[in-house]
């Protein structure tokens, strides 16, 4: 096989699952693909997050003759604390009309989160251009925030463009003259959208605009 692919092959393996003892654990950070007698799953593995997911099944009844994977998330990172979140609601209202951004990340090595805020390029009610933050040594994005201004939250289809590779959660919020603004929040992973059905009520409450005496 010419050296292109097997590159191509290693960083992105394809594993048959066995019947009869677990599927060997990736050696490191990466994706893989899982052939299952169940379907076709994609598994992500990050020092934050491990994903598997199923992204094909099969349209006739061959006998396949592997194991069978379930869908799983794992969130290493733990939950990121809702002071973050109150602290990005703030930028979004300090920047409102326009647009504006942030990063959170989680250090591996501490395990501790914080809120890195973007490089801001050129900003408007409906758009944002910018540089990512730079992250420390053992820094990991989990959450990519962006506002939407005076707009509800809600993910547009250059949103989809722009997470289309990426694993990640990605968060919006809208509404930012309100008192109490509007949330949306999914998970990325590689082509696959899941929105968050219910964003934490605890957000809501870090985000809520405290009233002067």
């Amino acid at each position: 096989m010419n050296a292109g692919d097997l590159a191509l092959q290693r960083s992105f393996p394809t594993v048959m699952v066995p019947r009869r003892e677990p599927v060997t654990p990736m050696e490191a950070a990466g994706e893989r693909l899982l052939v299952a007698e169940n379907g076709v799953f994609l598994e992500i593995d990050l020092p934050w997050l491990s994903v598997v997911r199923r992204i094909a099944d099969y349209s006739v009844p061959t006998a396949i003759p592997y194991g069978r994977v379930a869908e799983r998330t794992v969130l290493r990172c733990g939950q990121v604390p809702a002071h973050l979140i109150g602290a990005f609601v703030e930028m979004a209202r300090a920047a409102h009309p326009l647009e504006t951004g942030a990063w959170v990340v989680w250090n591996a090595r501490t395990r501790e989160f914080r809120l890195a805020p973007v490089r801001v390029l050129s900003q408007g009610t409906g758009s944002l251009r910018y540089e990512r933050p730079t992250l420390l040594v053992d820094e990991l994005r989990v959450i990519d925030c962006h506002s939407h201004g005076a707009h509800p939250a809600f993910f547009s289809s250059t949103d989809n463009e722009d997470d289309r590779h990426e694993t990640k959660f990605a968060f919006v919020v809208g509404n930012c003259g309100s008192s109490v603004p509007s949330m949306a929040m999914r998970l990325c992973a590689k082509g696959i959208f899941e929105e968050v059905g219910r964003v934490p009520s605890s957000w809501y409450a870090a985000a809520r605009l405290k009233e002067v005496a």
